[in-house]
């Protein structure tokens, strides 16, 4: 809080002028350059952004990366003390995979942070200030403490402000407060302590719903209490995604065991008495095929598509991870004003002639003539261009009474204020009779009252009658509409239009409409297993009827806390309070909403935070993942949060959720799939020394598959579309791991050993039929050798090519799946079979490799136990569905 903005809002509005060093005429104009200079210019500062070349730098130099440097640099080592053995090829090989996934990620990042920067346009870039006693327009960036600034409907508060004078001035706080109601300003003094709720003060970035003013500027830039909350964003720490996590989890493991492989075989190497520079090609050869060198550009490339097709979906993902984490979550904390609603009023029910109505629904129109008259005629709007400007409340009522016969000409207004909380209007006849028409707070209108309009006769106003209209009321507000009476008086030709003796003519129930389709969105993740907490600024009452009406509380006695409550509560008692089986949060601050989510997290939960107020931005920080509205949500809250909904739908989130879980299991489909490969690229290494024949698989052309063959139908499993059953199902536990055991029992001790058979087998058939014999030793470049280490490597990817089927779905059979599901599978499939035959028959790939044309009756002999490993893969997936019944 500003201190100042107390000490500003408990003077008089001369007093405040003084103590800024102003006056009615405003400040000179070279006092406001020197104040410019003192106080900086009006704006909220953006946080220190790392320059390019630091970003760039990190997507080269992280773990996994610097294993594959460690890699690279071997590889020369070994190319410059041994050359012509394909050392230096692999060198460069594994330094295009480090630029290509460090440049791609980079992009991706940069692409969403332009695509960011276009929606930021909150604070008002120009605005009248009165200087030397002249109005002027200036850059909103100008302003200075002391300023004295206009504003009229429709205005952004461009600084804190206190008014010095004000006529029917109505503020709209949601984008601070969330508060969807719009509230009263004057310029009276104020001894209220919060700067929220001083009614005498206008914060920056609020909007003038109504009225117009003249208002002294007492704070700027990040003074403000916008300028605070943004603080509150920038200090906020970053989070690390679940998916960053087990990738990084999963580096370490994968990269750690290569290494600890390679430096273990190179000893066992020396013992058995292996050249030196061989037994360092050998465990070079053991740390590549152990490394899947595709594996970062493949997850990387998986989700750069989900985001793709986020975007498509009007979701705008500024952090890869950000899909992934939102399929992981387990809570959504939502705000409701212009998140689940609207933020915009309308006229739900009525009560009307001693019943009540639904808006929505046609009655008799004889009924409520009058009530719909009080509607049309008693406001303050403005209709610039045929269209209604002016408080959402009274477009509300204006829209709902339609075309209304001529009601006179308005020569009159009492106007709304704090205390009296009623508003009435005069009009005249030609003949000089009029009506008099007033609108209010039930409370503050029925004691006016002395009759009551039933049709067209006056019933009187007695206690019964009162009862009724009470109950009404309490009825409507229980339901968490906001509940206005209407009424009415004829007055005589000369009449003055006094407040009294009126006729009631019925009462009025508003709400801000939830969106159209947040119903459906909320039962989908009442089926996904998700928890769905609305945190707003808004009445109790109002939260509780919308979250009934959207079914985010179906018992009979939720658990509502305000943020008074949660203010007052210790961490341990708040997340225990979470504990409830429905609990909704009103009246909440920023603080008090970050409290949440840090309570949530506490719990374990995955937490993802919908907001598009200033006051949201916090949260959206702190949470794991962070959702902004981009059409109403101001440029803090689009700064700190991960993903920006550009139509600001509640229903894209449950979309992105989906793809998010898609993602996760993508991943695991193609860790599956890589993983598979490297048994049968350690197998020929580990034959090489125990068994001393030749070496069945060089690095280069383990490189060929791991780079080459395996990465398009690996980023084509990193594509595949949700399916059916995956929002049917609860979150999975945070606690769960990318590389869980059952995956690598499947990859390394069942697949892998299958592709490992049939490419042994087809490299040992090679040798076999041209007379090969035990012991023979081949050389590098012997023809018989290239065609041998061929049939390996070609045996390796005709398993790859079935195993990507098989890989679609740990459980599901192959023929579940379609093949036009994935288009991408296919167009990887026709590319990783033409690699191959690039590879086997081209020189060019020849000389790359070190391979050789194969006869038609090799491909046949392999061909089989490809076919081998996706008839038993698939009969174990029969026996594993099997038990599980």
């Amino acid at each position: 809080m500003n201190p100042h903005s107390l000490h500003i809002a408990q003077q008089s509005p001369a007093a405040a002028l003084a103590t800024l060093g102003s006056s009615a005429q405003g400040l000179t104009a070279s006092e406001a350059a020197r104040r410019l200079i003192e106080f900086g210019v009006n704006q909220v500062t953006a946080p220190p952004r790392d320059p390019l070349w630091l970003l760039l730098l990190r997507e080269f130099s992280h773990f996994f990366a610097l294993i594959l440097w460690l890699a690279a640099g071997l590889a020369f080592v070994a190319a410059y003390f041994d050359p012509g053995q394909g050392m230096f090829e692999l060198g460069l090989a594994v330094l295009g995979v480090i630029v290509v996934n460090g440049a791609f990620s980079f992009w991706q990042s940069y692409r969403a942070e332009q695509a960011l920067a276009a929606l930021r346009d909150l604070l008002p870039q120009l605005v009248e200030v009165r200087r030397d006693g002249a109005t002027l327009t200036v850059p909103a960036a100008a302003l200075v403490p002391g300023d004295l600034v206009l504003l009229g409907e429709g205005a952004k508060v461009p600084a804190d402000c206190r008014l010095v004078e004000a006529s029917g001035v109505r503020v709209d706080m949601a984008t601070l407060t969330g508060e969807s109601r719009p509230r009263a300003r004057e310029a009276a003094p104020d001894a209220e302590a919060d700067p929220l709720a001083a009614r005498n003060l206008l914060l920056a970035g609020t909007l003038l719903v109504a009225g117009e003013c003249s208002a002294l500027v007492f704070a700027t830039g990040m003074h403000t209490e916008f300028g605070r909350i943004a603080h509150l964003t920038q200090t906020a720490g970053e989070v690390e995604s679940p998916l960053q996590r087990e990738i990084r989890r999963v580096s370490r493991i994968v990269a750690l065991l290569a290494l600890g492989l390679g430096v273990a075989f190179f000893v066992i190497g020396h013992f058995i008495g292996l050249p030196f520079w061989a037994n360092f090609m050998f465990a070079i050869g053991i740390i590549v095929a152990n490394v899947p060198e595709g594996l970062l550009p493949t997850v990387t490339l998986s989700l750069a598509l989900a985001t793709q097709r986020m975007a498509k979906r009007h979701a705008l993902v500024r952090h890869l991870p950000a899909v992934e984490t939102l399929g992981s979550a387990t809570v959504i904390l939502t705000d409701k004003t212009g998140t689940l609603t609207q933020n915009r009023m309308a006229v739900r029910e009525v009560f009307v002639a001693a019943a009540h109505h639904l808006a929505a629904k046609r009655w008799p129109r004889v009924d409520d003539r009058h009530l719909r008259a009080v509607a049309r005629v008693c406001h303050n709007l403005k209709f610039p261009a045929g269209e209604a400007l002016g408080d959402p409340m009274e477009i509300a009522l204006w829209t709902f009474a339609g075309e209304m016969p001529d009601t006179g000409e308005r020569v009159g207004e009492i106007p709304f204020d704090t205390e009296r909380r009623r508003m009435s209007v005069l009009t005249r006849h030609a003949d000089g009779t009029g009506d008099l028409w007033c609108k209010g707070a039930p409370e503050s209108v029925l004691p006016l009252c002395t009759g009551w309009m039933l049709g067209d006769a006056l019933q009187p106003l007695d206690e019964a009658a009162r009862q009724m209209f009470e109950r009404a009321q309490n009825d409507m507000a229980d339901r968490g509409l906001r509940v206005l009476a209407c009424a009415w008086k004829p007055l005589a030709s000369g009449a003055t239009g006094a407040e009294q003796g009126l006729h009631l003519c019925g009462l009025v129930g508003l709400e801000d409409p939830p969106r159209p389709d947040v119903h459906e969105a909320v039962a989908r993740c009442h089926g996904a297993g998700l928890r769905v907490i609305m945190v707003t600024g808004d009445h109790p009452h109002t939260a509780l009827a919308i979250a009934r009406e959207l079914d985010l509380i179906r018992t009979p006695q939720p658990v509502v806390l305000t943020g008074d409550a949660v203010r007052a509560m210790s961490p341990a008692s708040l997340q225990l309070a979470l504990a409830a089986p429905e609990i909704l949060f009103a009246r909440v601050s920023a603080e008090q909403k970050m409290l949440i989510v840090q309570a949530c997290q506490a719990r374990g939960e995955i937490v993802a935070v919908t907001g598009d107020g200033v006051n949201d931005a916090p949260a959206l920080k702190c949470a794991d993942i962070g959702i902004a509205m981009g059409l109403s949500g101001t440029d803090v809250a689009r700064e700190a949060a991960d993903i920006v909904l550009l139509d600001d739908h509640f229903a894209t989130i449950v979309n992105a959720i989906e793809e998010g879980r898609a993602v996760f299991d993508n991943i695991r489909k193609f860790l599956t799939y890589i993983l598979s490969s490297n048994i049968p690229e350690i197998v020929p290494y580990l034959a090489f020394v125990l068994l001393r024949i030749p070496l069945p698989l060089t690095v280069i052309q383990i490189l060929a598959v791991d780079l080459g063959t395996d990465m398009l139908p690996a980023l084509a499993l990193g594509a595949e579309p949700p399916h059916a059953g995956v929002m049917r199902r609860p979150p999975r536990p945070r606690g769960e791991r990318l590389l869980s055991w059952p995956l690598l029992a499947r990859a390394y001790l069942f697949l892998g050993p299958l592709e490992a058979l049939g490419a042994m087998a087809a490299f040992f058939f090679v040798l076999h039929a041209a007379g090969w014999q035990y012991g023979d030793v081949l050389a590098p470049r012997d023809p018989l050798y290239l065609q041998a280490t061929t049939a390996c490597l070609m045996a390796i990817v005709l398993a790859q090519m079935v195993n990507v089927f098989v890989c679609r779905h740990p459980q599901l059979p192959l023929w579940h799946f379609s093949l036009l599901e994935n288009r991408l599978l296919l167009a990887g499939l026709a590319l990783e079979l033409g690699l191959l035959l690039l590879i086997i028959y081209t020189p060019l790939g020849n000389v790359l490799f070190g391979t050789a044309p194969l006869a038609a009756v090799v491909w046949g002999y392999a061909l089989p136990f490809a076919a081998l490993l996706g008839g038993l893969e698939e009969a174990r997936k029969a026996c594993m569905s099997h038990w599980c019944k």
